[in-house]
């Protein structure tokens, strides 16, 4: 029904963007991911997928095609609800939870809170195939120099205690002022930050 929402950003937590569009105010739930997007944004386009139940209509908001794309294919896997989609999306990017997916690792997979191991196989078993170069349209991905640096630090950072998520955030949004910065001045910068 909707394609995406365009207007000024009213408000964005991590959970929800308030999007006003023409002075109506379209509340959207929304990933970590498109919160990163939009956060310090004054004006978004959020890409919609509108669910209605019996209960309630509900908007899901996300900054790509792509994020959006794999929360359609998420939640046809049985078990998988918008919430838990949302949560995946959350803790890993389209381009790593494609990765996860393609492997086969269920383990990784099923470290997002409230993911058992079971669903976690079902998901990858459902969807293995299905998101070939899906990631590759990406637009917010790093580029790909940087992307081993990226995912050494981050590596690094999850070792040293910090929750993945933040960490994560942390380091793309220094690797978009700083594309060419080292491993070791990624992970400075990003204590810093944390």
């Amino acid at each position: 029904m909707y394609e995406y929402i365009s207007g000024t950003v009213a408000e964005a937590t991590p959970a929800y963007a308030v999007i006003d569009a023409g002075g109506v105010g379209y509340y959207l739930h929304i990933s970590l991911e498109t919160f990163s997007a939009v956060e310090h944004a004054q004006n978004a386009r959020l890409y919609v997928h509108y669910i209605v139940r019996e209960d309630a209509q509900i908007l899901y908001g996300f900054a790509t095609k792509v994020e959006r794309e794999f929360f359609r294919h998420l939640i046809s896997v049985s078990g998988v609800g918008g919430n838990t989609a949302r949560m995946i999306l959350s803790t890993y990017s389209p381009r790593e939870l494609q990765g996860i997916i393609t492997s086969g690792n269920a383990v990784l997979l099923k470290n997002v809170k409230g993911l058992g191991l079971k669903t976690a196989q079902k998901i990858i078993v459902e969807l293995s195939g299905k998101l070939t170069g899906l990631a590759e349209g990406d637009t917010q991905a790093i580029p790909s120099a940087g992307g081993e640096a990226l995912d050494e630090a981050l590596s690094a950072l999850v070792m040293l205690g910090f929750a993945k998520a933040p960490a994560e955030k942390a380091l793309r949004g220094i690797m978009r002022d700083n594309p060419a910065v080292s491993v070791e001045d990624l992970v400075r910068m990003a204590l810093k930050i944390l």
